[in-house]
């Protein structure tokens, strides 16, 4: 084996690990989001979330000399970021305080799937009809799960959906974004739209701001720090190890979720839900293969 083979596979690995260990994270916020969900109003969890998260990118930018308010933050790509954020965040937050955990983060493994049949659509990247026919049954899942002519559905299962379609407009304007925006930037802002969404969402909802209790700061503060933690390794994955190598990695967010949400939350998975899920990784999987062969 020579060096140089040597070094990306050992890069490969690193990042698959940073990989794992940030949808690990992820998973983990999600489980103290919807725990907080039990003591306080969904605006003020999204408000305070956003807020402590805001602070620590602002902080590590601060320590590495970066400007957070530069011209090229109100650029189009990144008003059209905001708007799929705000989107993204607020629904995303939405199912998994209201519906099950488990099958939040399901659907949210279908952004991908999104992702790569608009970018085909949008920005003109070559996708065969086998990867379309992937991107078909991956949708497919997703119905397979929400059940929308079932007895169980109800309008809060499309939560999630709107989630995942929010996470996929918000990566897909990511791309377009300045190169000259670094992740600190971006989690920075990415993190006061958490606040904006916080406070439209309070006109919504009408309820007044709760006392604070122990209880209840602790898991907002273990969920703002898992989340920027999360960010930070989500980056350094897909800088470490080749993309095709690492972004597999990512279904490993399914598990956790679904593990945290069966033992700390009760729920149970079904053969729908197992179908499902199975319809969306296989998909998933099958998209990046053809990618890396292409």
């Amino acid at each position: 084996m020579t060096p140089n083979i040597q070094t990306d596979a050992r890069s490969n690995l690193i990042g698959s690990a940073w990989m794992i260990g940030a949808m690990a994270c992820f998973a983990l916020e999600d489980a103290f989001l919807k725990a907080a969900a039990t003591a306080l109003p969904i605006w003020q969890i999204l408000v305070l979330f956003g807020t402590g998260g805001a602070v620590i990118f602002a902080c590590v930018a601060g320590a590495r000399g970066t400007r957070l308010f530069q011209s090229d933050v109100m650029s189009p790509a990144m008003k059209i970021r905001a708007v799929f954020e705000i989107l993204g965040r607020l629904f995303y937050v939405l199912a998994i305080t209201l519906t099950p955990l488990s099958s939040a983060t399901v659907i949210l493994q279908a952004t991908p799937l999104v992702v790569v049949a608009s970018a085909a659509l949008l920005f003109g990247e070559t996708v065969g009809w086998r990867r379309w026919s992937a991107i078909f049954v991956g949708l497919i899942g997703v119905v397979v799960i929400i059940q929308p002519t079932g007895d169980s559905f109800t309008l809060l299962s499309l939560l999630a959906v709107l989630g995942m379609l929010g996470f996929a407009g918000r990566d897909l304007a990511s791309r377009a974004a300045p190169a000259s925006l670094g992740t600190e930037v971006l989690g920075f802002y990415g993190f006061v739209c958490v606040i904006i969404a916080g406070f439209a969402f309070r006109f919504w909802e009408q309820v007044p701001a709760a006392p604070l209790e122990i209880y209840t700061s602790i898991s907002l503060a273990c969920a703002v720090g898992l989340g920027t933690v999360a960010y930070s390794s989500l980056m350094k994955a897909m800088r470490t190890g080749e993309v095709s190598a690492v972004t597999p990695f990512r279904y490993s967010r399914l598990l956790f979720g679904v593990a945290l949400g069966v033992i700390f939350f009760g729920e149970r998975l079904d053969q729908t839900m197992w179908l499902g899920s199975g319809l969306i990784v296989a998909s998933g999987l099958y998209i990046l293969w053809r990618g890396r062969r292409a």
